[in-house]
């Protein structure tokens, strides 16, 4: 059979995908079947490839049968938008976390879909989950936040909108959520905070029908997430019920090639590297089942024929990449992201928004202003065609009024404190860069070198290579990998405080993947917008948020602390560490320490109240429930409202008191009013009974409280009665 003959007969309801893929398994020869269980680039050819033409320029095959007929995956990654071709670039994933709009992210899947189909590709591995637990991390950009309920919400979104096109790969599985150590660092946790906290996004990622999962770099309880039986099998299909395929995390992504294929892993990315030298002679020696690596192949054949025919049979048009319309979706998605984290007054009216019509002069002073400042240069970047620096941005809006806009890059404090001075507003834009914060390609021990082929992973050039990355690590200037402050640069504090002196009408800008304390200068400056890596059209969506063309439509998906010794351990050159239940909001509540910014918060131009709360059809074996909410815009201009559902209550010292069930978002005219649904997921709730698979409700006298953000004391609030 060959495989187009597969998805025909799928097509007309004669057999289903795991007959075919069984079927055309079975013909596979020894080779093929070997062959389909890796990339199918050889390692150095395939290095020089990313060299000459950077990563990902083209779809990485694994697993392509031509006699066959079988595609093979074509892999591209993300989750910013498509790596390959000049495609769109979105907001970083954080930014789209803080829309809180799974509707929007929804639509960006789509997008990123057509974009990477239409350039070859049939599966996306950008969806990515990792739990945020400490703002060092230097991948934070990459996921959505600190909350498992928001980051599966946003996850599944992503997923099903991607799935429109292509497949769609969550990641990294599991506990990946520190970068300079990634490599060689062993997570340990207990068996109860694995399941209540760390897996519940993954999990609904795969009910949103997720068709791949990439492992993790990291170890779990001494074995190797690539390798680990547990959780590529025990939780992932015995107990969850996945029925797509495991790949790695590319080069170092697995320890034991042949181990690994009984493990649960089905595929080794992107080269023919590990299994390629070692699965020939396991097969031929018995130490592989042939059983196991058909059963790999199987799941890996069985996706593409799922993929093939629940799709257009003919792609997108490549026009559709970097479109008018995927252009307009990425500033639309930025101007929702952005937070309005302070505006206070400036006479009878808040500083923001600026009316460009009372205006003669505006300063944009910073080293970021004009910069085309993407985030993360790994594996993550895009490279659009065309990038809208907030200097761009903020020019084309108000010099098109007659405004002056004169820019300064800071370096100077005595000439930017002039320029504020005699400007009529001041925009100051201060961050992070790819040199603070991203994916560290510099972090490998011998160990992890030792897994090259010959002749970089021999014993003598591992332990040399090693020793040389370690002292190019240590005395080198930043270049990514976790952060080493959680502050700005002691420049920008500088430039802001004397901006803010000159200046009584400063706008404060922040580019960052994540939280960044701000204690030093907060309470000096009147108004603070958090711009993440905005995208492509990032300096237009920002215009159109200091201007008031659009509201501000961002909320915090992580809480900002005050000071660093609230946040848990974290040790960037960690060989093994613990992972509790304790961070980000959580660790602040249990503590009983303020934030400066909880999770959820965010300002607008107008203002909203929130009232006759209900709860109906709880449902203590799905454990769902849903909340209605009356909104109300009590301001004076449109505006957006994101409704963030808590539940409330003492359910003991190891049980947070304060977690989020889930959100909706609605918009309204002055003087308007909605009633508003929210789903609600009751899993937060629950705890793992001991070592089994079973689940109880943590009883307690739980409320809910429909809040702006995380303890917001307007909440409407009810009770939250849970009985079967």
């Amino acid at each position: 059979m060959q495989f187009d003959d597969g998805v025909t007969r799928i097509r007309a309801g004669d057999v289903t995908a795991n007959d075919v893929a069984v079927t055309l398994a079975d013909e596979l020869t020894d080779r093929e079947l070997l062959g389909v269980l890796d990339g199918d680039e050889r390692f150095l050819a395939g290095l020089r490839q990313f060299g000459r033409h950077g990563y990902n320029h083209a779809p990485i095959v694994a697993g392509q049968v031509e006699r066959l007929g079988i595609p093979g995956i074509r892999f591209t990654d993300g989750p910013r938008g498509i790596v390959m071709g000049r495609s769109t670039s979105f907001p970083v994933a954080i930014a789209r976390g803080a829309t809180w709009d799974p509707d929007l992210e929804r639509e960006i899947g789509r997008a990123i879909g057509a974009e990477g189909r239409a350039q070859g590709a049939n599966l996306f591995g950008g969806v990515c989950v990792n739990l945020l637990r400490h703002p060092a991390w230097g991948r934070s950009q990459e996921t959505y936040g600190e909350d498992p309920v928001h980051l599966g919400t946003m996850g599944a979104a992503l997923t099903e909108g991607v799935r429109s096109h292509l497949m769609a790969c969550v990641k990294h599985y599991a506990l990946n959520s520190m970068e300079n150590s990634r490599f060689q660092v062993d997570v340990t946790v207990d068996d109860d905070v694995l399941h209540e906290v760390y897996l519940p996004h993954f999990r609904r990622v795969i009910e949103a029908g997720a068709d791949a999962v990439m492992s993790g770099y990291n170890s779990v309880n001494g074995t190797w997430c690539g390798d680990h039986p547990l959780l590529l099998t025990g939780i992932l299909r015995d107990e969850w019920g996945f029925d797509g395929f495991v790949m790695s995390d590319f080069i170092f992504g697995h320890r034991d090639p042949v181990g690994s294929v009984a493990a649960g892993l089905d595929l080794e990315m992107p080269f023919r590297q590990q299994r390629a030298v070692a699965l020939p002679g396991a097969l031929d020696r018995g130490t592989l089942r042939r059983s196991d690596a058909l059963r790999a192949a199987r799941r890996l054949i069985a996706a593409q024929l799922r993929w093939a025919t629940s799709v257009a049979e003919e792609p997108p048009s490549i026009d559709v990449v970097a479109s008018a319309p995927h252009r307009a979706l990425a500033r639309r998605a930025a101007t929702q992201s952005m937070v309005l984290l302070k505006n206070d007054r400036f006479g009878d009216r808040p500083i923001l928004p600026i009316d460009p019509d009372h205006l003669r002069q505006l300063a944009v002073i910073g080293p970021l202003a004009d910069r085309r400042n993407q985030g993360d240069e790994g594996s993550s970047r895009v490279r659009p065609p065309h990038t809208v620096t907030i200097l761009d941005g903020l020019r084309a809006a108000f010099e098109s009024s007659g405004v002056s806009v004169d820019a300064d890059p800071g370096d100077d404090l005595a000439r930017a404190a002039t320029l504020a001075r005699t400007s009529d507003v001041a925009v100051v834009v201060v961050g992070y860069t790819p040199a603070d914060e991203g994916e560290a390609l510099l972090s490998m021990d011998r160990a992890t070198m030792a897994l090259l082929p010959s002749p970089a992973g021999s014993r003598l050039v591992s332990r040399a290579g090693s020793r040389l990355l370690s002292l190019r690590t240590r005395f080198r200037p930043s270049s990514g990998g976790d952060r080493e402050r959680l502050t700005l640069h002691p420049h920008d504090e500088a430039l802001v405080a004397v901006v803010a002196a000159a200046n009584p009408r400063t706008v404060v800008v922040v580019v960052a993947g994540g939280a960044v304390l701000m204690e030093a200068w907060r309470h000096d400056v009147p108004a603070i917008v958090m711009a993440w890596y905005p995208g492509m059209e990032g300096g237009h969506a920002l215009a159109d948020v200091l201007t008031g063309a659009v509201e501000p439509g961002g909320r915090l998906p992580v809480a900002v602390p005050t000071d660093p010794a609230h946040l848990p351990h974290f040790d960037h050159d960690a060989r093994s560490i613990r992972y509790d239940r304790w961070w980000g909001q959580r660790r602040l509540d249990r503590d009983r320490r303020s934030a400066a910014f909880p999770i959820g918060f965010g300002l607008g131009y107008t203002t909203f109240e929130f009232d006759e709360l209900t709860v109906t059809d709880v449902d203590i074996e799905s454990l769902t429930a849903r909340a209605t909410v009356v909104v109300r815009n009590t301001g004076e201009r449109p505006g957006g409202a994101v409704v963030q559902m808590y539940a409330s209550g003492d359910a003991g010292p190891q049980r947070p008191t304060r977690q989020l069930l889930g959100f909706g978002r609605v918009t309204l005219d002055p003087g308007a009013h909605a009633v508003v649904d929210v789903d609600l997921s009751l899993r937060p709730l629950t705890r793992r009974d001991g070592a089994s698979t079973g689940w109880s409700i943590v009883e307690a006298a739980y409320q809910l409280e429909a809040s702006r953000w995380s303890g917001d004391p307007d909440a409407a609030v009810t009770p939250l009665v849970l009985q079967r």
